[in-house]
């Protein structure tokens, strides 16, 4: 007998033919049942690996890396501190901002929303909202034009366009003759971006930090200093440097803290569907002892004719093994090269069964994000792959342990 017959018999039990057709039913079962579970497991990874960059990539278009605040909310040092952090060679922008809180009125809409006052000129180098535009230009927030930028949620909400006016509500009265009122602006829509995360979208209005100062009576002070960094996750470390050399007693605070909860969240809910989804293939891997169990019942006339004519029990324990290895290794491959061509284009899969049905498939109010990403990671795929070949391969080990056990003349008593 050659060297690799057991190759050549476990591969012609794999596919065969006439009378024994069932077993090649049961192993192709088998393939598919691995291949289902490793695609799957594939593109909920991908999902989750493109949600936690979406995530991040969004927060990041417009949340500063860092943040550095005045302990009362009225930094009067900004420039010097603009100055001390451009000095630190990790810095590698700052800008003031303005923060406070509005309801924003339009006919009879109305709307809570948070207005940030920015320096057009110098916002782009520490966050992304000029490259998020949908409409208007950023540049076009001049001071006392008393021009605003809105989310598109927002403007939707509010139901206007560039060129309308929208009425700014403070909670901060002014107290008259009649009375305490509270103090109303009229700005005039001059842009609306999208980010495409519903949080930003919805709440957040952007104007000139001149007006910003004139609105909330902040003077020459601003709420504080935001940073873009050369490393993000080493902002905290770059932001309390910066604190430190400033000298200043200040509030300091960086991407990382402000929405820790959601990258946290991300990583426990990957790891849960990972384990939950290995049993997928773990179950699927071991389908592969059912199979090969009747395989080893239907061929015993088959194993005691080999081992009549010479054949080792270890020769016998490598025709079984083949077998499932074979069906794990052709089942696994199917699955990963599926797997991977659904992860690659997943956004365009969604999009067309969300035109053709009419649904969205995620709520962006729900969700945050309104699209579905994705993001394959050669590196996870590996994993999954080598892990379910793993199982093939020990599933594989009992029956063929079984068939090589077999005596020949029990097995041959009634034929």
């Amino acid at each position: 007998m050659g060297s690799n017959f057991e190759t050549w018999i476990g591969s012609r039990y794999v596919r065969s033919r006439g009378r024994n057709s069932f077993v090649s039913l049961i192993s192709a079962i088998s393939m598919l049942g691995i291949a289902i579970a490793v695609l799957v497991l594939i593109v909920v990874m991908s999902v989750v690996n493109g949600f936690e960059r979406e995530l991040k990539d969004r927060l990041l278009a417009m949340t500063a890396h860092a943040s550095i605040e005045h302990v009362d909310g009225k930094l009067t040092s900004a420039d010097a501190l603009r100055e001390t952090a451009l000095k630190n060679p990790r810095v590698r922008a700052a800008a003031p901002y303005v923060d406070g809180q509005a309801l924003l009125v339009a006919g009879k809409q109305l709307s809570g929303a948070e207005i940030r006052g920015i320096e057009p000129e110098l916002e782009h180098s520490v966050s992304g909202i000029a490259d998020v535009m949908q409409a208007g230009d950023l540049v076009e927030l001049v001071p006392k034009k008393f021009n605003i930028v809105l989310g598109i949620e927002l403007a939707e909400e509010l139901q206007v366009g560039v060129g309308d006016k929208v009425t700014v509500t403070l909670a901060e009265g002014m107290v008259t003759p009649a009375g305490v009122i509270p103090r109303t602006k009229r700005f005039t829509v001059s842009g609306i971006y999208r980010v495409g995360m519903y949080e930003f979208d919805r709440r957040l209005a952007f104007i000139n930090i001149a007006d910003a100062k004139r609105l909330y009576r902040k003077g020459d002070a601003v709420t504080g200093v935001r940073l873009s960094v050369t490393e993000i996750y080493a902002s905290p470390e770059i932001v309390r440097e910066v604190a430190r050399e400033h000298g200043e007693l200040v509030l300091v605070s960086d991407w990382t803290r402000r929405h820790v909860n959601f990258f946290r969240s991300i990583q426990i809910t990957k790891s849960i569907l990972f384990v939950i989804l290995l049993m997928v293939i773990a179950v699927a891997a071991f389908n592969i002892v059912s199979t090969l169990v009747m395989v080893v019942k239907d061929k015993q006339s088959d194993i005691a004719i080999l081992r009549t004519v010479g054949a080792k029990p270890s020769s016998i324990l490598r025709i079984f093994v083949t077998q499932g290895s074979i069906v794990g290794v052709v089942g696994t491959l199917a699955g990963v090269a599926s797997g991977i061509l659904i992860a690659l284009n997943l956004e365009s899969i969604v999009g067309f069964f969300e035109a053709v049905f009419g649904i969205k498939f995620l709520a962006a109010d729900v969700y945050f994000i309104s699209d579905l990403p994705s993001e394959l990671k050669y590196g996870d795929v590996a994993k999954i792959a080598f892990i379910a070949l793993v199982l093939a391969l020990i599933s594989t080990l009992y029956p063929a342990w079984v068939a090589a056990r077999t005596a020949p003349a029990e097995a041959l008593r009634y034929d």
